[in-house]
């Protein structure tokens, strides 16, 4: 009876950006770190590199939008793993099982497309999420976090290698631009989930990525040879939403045979010092706790701490019979 209420539906682009954005507002709306987007701002994700459009999916109860679910496939990975994000239920219809029906949808979607595992995540504190993965046969397998700092008391950069210089990236430049990519791909491939970025995805990064209304990407040298980047954001709607003066340390990469020698140290320097000069009060940052590079204790030195931490799950898709 319960589940002669219940569609669960594809996405149809054009038509669904509306309803997407309400489910996802109320679903994630009470995130320190998201805020609230439109429809427009739906369109320009549309127009990102590796957006899938055949795995979104829209829920219905008795014919109103009751939550929605996102089945990524990577159509530029290798490996055959999928994602499952942006699961998402209005408060009136929880406790429904949407939520189940819609992770069911996106599992058998996926499996389908010839992915054999999934990827998901919740925070900790999302009770209700984990115990629906787990019950799905989801397992931990690492966990990350959101780290900030107030942007006050910045120590200044006296123990950088005196060869060592930061640059900043010239975005108009084509050479920058691919420099940028060259960095991100070398310096991130011992990590987890990691495929090379292509030039059209940094782009998209750099000039249509709607949530970031302010960058700045900077380029470390040593010896005249470039070895590391990083670059910083703002998002104004997000500062705006939630009265905060918050900036992000977007991305930090160092090419491993240049690491431990306080490149990426001088960095996180520069940035917050960039950061603290554009107005923000605090700078936040997203991290792999496993991190082979050790990223969270170099954060946790410069004074950075834990706001919240979520958990990777993964599951088999080979292994379920359903």
């Amino acid at each position: 009876m319960q589940h002669a209420m219940l569609r669960i539906r594809q996405f149809t682009k054009g038509r669904d950006e509306k309803a997407w954005v309400n489910v996802y507002n109320a679903a994630f709306g009470d995130y320190e770190d998201i805020r609230n987007i439109t429809a427009d701002e739906m369109k320009k994700w549309e127009e990102s590199p590796s957006f899938d459009e055949k795995g979104n999916f829209i829920a219905e109860w008795n014919g109103e939008i009751a939550g929605a679910v996102t089945a990524h496939v990577d159509k530029f990975r290798e490996d055959k793993k999928g994602f499952i994000q942006n699961l998402g239920v209005l408060s009136k219809f929880r406790k429904r099982g949407i939520a189940a029906k819609l992770l069911e949808t996106a599992l058998k979607s996926l499996k389908e497309r010839g992915m054999e595992l999934a990827d998901t995540w919740a925070q900790t504190d999302r009770e209700g999420c984990i115990h629906l993965f787990e019950k799905f046969g989801f397992k931990p397998i690492r966990t990350t976090s959101i780290m900030i700092r107030k942007l006050d008391n910045i120590e200044e950069n006296s123990q950088a290698a005196p060869q060592l210089t930061i640059r900043d990236a010239i975005l108009d430049d084509e050479k920058d631009i691919e420099l940028l990519n060259r960095l991100d791909n070398e310096a991130f491939k011992e990590h987890f989930n990691f495929r090379p970025r292509t030039i059209e995805e940094t782009k998209y990064t750099l000039f249509e990525m709607p949530w970031f209304s302010i960058q700045r990407w900077f380029i470390a040298v040593m010896d005249n040879h470039p070895i590391g980047y990083a670059g910083i954001a703002i998002d104004e709607g997000l500062n705006r939403e939630k009265n905060l003066k918050w900036g992000m340390i977007a991305d930090i990469g160092v090419l491993k045979p240049y690491r431990r020698k306080k490149v990426g140290t001088s960095l996180m320097l520069h940035m917050m010092h960039a950061l603290k000069n554009l107005g923000m009060e605090h700078a936040f940052l997203y991290v792999d706790n496993m991190n082979p590079t050790g990223a969270r204790k170099l954060y946790e030195k410069l004074g950075f701490k834990t706001l919240r931490k979520s958990i990777i799950y993964q599951i088999n898709l080979t292994e379920r019979t359903q």
